[in-house]
């Protein structure tokens, strides 16, 4: 895969749909760790644990493990409730196995019409692990897609791998297999195109630049208001400088990290302030992704 760089002043304005300034996603991450693996290699848990003392990895980690559990038994319902009291849509990543042996979240989501993204078979399972093994990385792709469809009634159209952490042929192999985004690259605030070795152009639909509930309550210790501030400032000023060039927005959300009661206020009052915004276009990665295929020559400068 590879990409043109193209900096912002290069570029022709964007403008999206209906003259919005901004697109915004919010993503639930619909996530699935196992309790003990086979080996004993210390746990990945895709993010900074409750407890950072690492144990083996065939060793139950109860703390770590059941607190990310909460977010399914208990924070997922609290953050759909919201969504659903707002009238907004979500945008859910899921994880293979979240479909099998959780399926409920996902039935969910599904019978609200909301998008449903590929996101790795099991949330430990790192493709970046097999960067110099094609076969065992198709391997997972493969599989992870052959879940999605049989559970979700179609193919899947994007991609976003477990952490972030995809290879340098990610791309490539999700292309092959007819997905039209993809969104481990974090570099911009505009969807943009990546070259891959099929020919087929993907769309990269950043899942998020910081705007992530883990960065800010567990990484930096931010308050439930330093986050929804955050998060009213990042639109204001996206929305500021979508006068001259559409951006996009994604709120990236974990049910164990905001679905915590003393947090879903940030997430209540942010959906309320956003949908009191005119030009703000509450979507999704397949609308932006579809919509750029057909409209992306008259954004960005043609090759001399």
């Amino acid at each position: 895969m590879r990409y043109d760089y193209v900096p912002l002043p290069d570029r022709r304005p964007l403008r999206w749909p209906n003259d919005a300034r901004v697109a915004l996603i919010f993503t639930l991450n619909l996530e699935h760790w196992d309790m003990v693996k086979e080996s004993s290699e210390a746990y990945y848990a895709g993010g900074p644990p409750i407890l950072p003392d690492p144990l083996p990895g065939n060793v139950i980690d109860w703390p770590n493990y059941s607190w990310r559990e909460y977010g399914q038994r208990v924070g997922i319902w609290r953050l759909y409730e919201a969504f659903e009291e707002a009238g907004c849509q979500a945008s859910c990543t899921i994880n293979a196995k979240t479909a099998l042996e959780r399926p409920q979240m996902v039935q969910y989501a599904l019978k609200r019409g909301w998008e449903i993204v590929a996101h790795n078979y099991e949330q430990g399972e790192l493709l970046v692990r097999y960067a110099h093994d094609e076969a065992k990385e198709r391997d997972v792709i493969k599989r992870t897609l052959a879940v999605y469809e049989k559970v979700v009634g179609k193919k899947a159209k994007g991609w976003l791998s477990s952490s972030l952490r995809g290879t340098l042929r990610t791309a490539d192999i999700l292309a092959e297999e007819g997905l039209i985004f993809y969104c481990d690259l974090m570099n911009d605030d505009q969807p943009y195109l990546i070259e891959t070795s099929s020919g087929r152009p993907m769309v990269s639909t950043p899942y998020t630049n910081e705007v992530n509930d883990f960065t800010h309550f567990h990484r930096r210790g931010f308050t439930t208001d330093a986050v929804l501030a955050l998060y009213k400032e990042q639109l204001d000023v996206l929305w500021a400088e979508g006068a001259k060039t559409g951006r996009m927005m994604n709120v990236g959300l974990h049910p164990h990290v905001s679905g915590l009661a003393y947090r879903i206020r940030a997430i209540r009052e942010f959906l309320a302030y956003a949908k009191s915004k005119p030009g703000v276009w509450i979507t999704n990665r397949e609308q932006i992704a579809e919509w750029y295929l057909k409209n992306h020559e008259s954004h960005i400068p043609k090759k001399r």
